[in-house]
């Protein structure tokens, strides 16, 4: 009878138990649907943040910084960087309706005008490698791009490209730079010098794009999750998910200037995301069929064989069915690094088409 009587109340026990494991239950989905709800509120009010303007009325002092703190971080690492620029310049802050442009300028006097816009995440400082050779023969203006990193500050919202391309044509009629322009971008620059080329071709004497970012084909997914990657708040994620994929020639050369090339890269991308409030970039587009077809502006375009956004070989054949006015050139040992890795060989070709009659 005493095993019965303990047999019983065992089964009564496990029956007790299941309404408060059940409530337990209860209670754990309950706490993480709750969870579950406040981070995607969280990240919805992120996103859409992410999506409003700026209203430029209330911009703190320091804007485009997050504090004033993070202003004088990045402007101290800026202007130390600035002081290895290879040869004599001077510097100009441009007002135009949209920004305060920042531009580093080099070269004769009454040597004709080369303006540079760089690639997204860095300034005017990644022509360091091209500047000595190119400022022999032009005056060259290399610009601090607005809404990215460097010392250009827009005072109006950017919307589009339209806006870009309005902030250009104010810059170079602020600079009294004419209509003979020679103008140079590389990656997203050359995304930039592309629709300037197709919005104010009577501006212009020649261009050249380098690598330019979507222009000729969409961006690869492989950058989209890179690019995630790359924002985390480590120099790691940004060197191993993104610079040592886009510079992998770069980073494989493994020689102390290379090195150290690189590592400024690095450097100057992560402080940045590290010390600017976040801007929605804008969007680059690829030229349809049509587009390429009506440029008639001497145009150049460079890109490395080894080149990540897009196949070199495939970009290099469709301009030249579409577009056979546009001299295009692979350069080889390169990729998206090839104004570093390459950069004699660059500024050579670069020169020789600026100088063709």
């Amino acid at each position: 009878m005493q095993m019965n009587s303990n047999g019983e109340n065992k089964h009564k026990n496990k029956k007790s138990d299941i309404p408060r494991k059940m409530s337990i239950l209860k209670k754990l989905f309950i706490g993480l649907g709750t969870i579950l709800i406040i981070v995607i509120v969280a990240f919805s009010w992120f996103v859409m943040s992410l999506f409003s303007e700026q209203d430029m009325s209330e911009v703190p002092e320091h804007y485009p910084f997050k504090s004033v703190e993070a202003k004088e971080q990045y402007l101290d690492h800026y202007d130390k960087r600035a002081r290895e620029w290879p040869v004599a310049s001077e510097t100009k802050v441009v007002q135009t309706s949209y920004v305060k442009t920042f531009i580093r300028i080099s070269g004769p006097i009454n040597a004709p005008s080369l303006v540079l816009l760089p690639s997204t995440s860095a300034s005017s400082l990644i022509w360091m490698p091209n500047i000595k050779a190119l400022s022999v023969h032009y005056r060259v203006y290399a610009v601090d791009n607005i809404y990215d990193f460097g010392r250009s500050v827009n005072t109006r919202n950017i919307k589009g490209s339209d806006d870009m391309m309005n902030w250009l044509d104010e810059l170079f009629t602020t600079l009294d730079l004419g209509d003979s322009i020679n103008l140079m971008g590389f990656s997203f620059g050359g995304w930039l010098t592309s629709q300037y080329t197709l919005a104010h071709p009577n501006r212009l004497n020649k261009v050249i794009w380098l690598a330019p970012v979507a222009t000729i084909f969409d961006i690869p997914g492989e950058w989209a999750w890179r690019a995630i990657l790359s924002a985390l708040p480590h120099r790691y994620f940004m060197k191993k998910f993104m610079v040592e994929w886009l510079f992998e020639d770069l980073s494989q050369k493994n020689d102390k200037s290379s090195l150290k090339q690189l590592d400024e890269l690095v450097d100057d991308a992560v402080l940045g995301l590290k010390c600017f409030k976040f801007r929605m970039p804008i969007t680059p587009s690829v030229l349809i069929d049509n587009e390429l077809q009506r440029i008639k502006v001497p145009t150049l375009f460079l890109v490395g064989e080894n080149e990540k956004l897009y196949s070199a070989k495939k970009a290099v054949e469709r301009l030249n069915t579409l577009a056979p006015q546009i001299q295009t050139e692979i350069i080889p040992d390169a990729g998206h690094d090839l104004t570093i890795i390459q950069a004699e060989m660059v500024n050579k070709k670069v020169i020789e088409f600026l100088k063709q009659p």
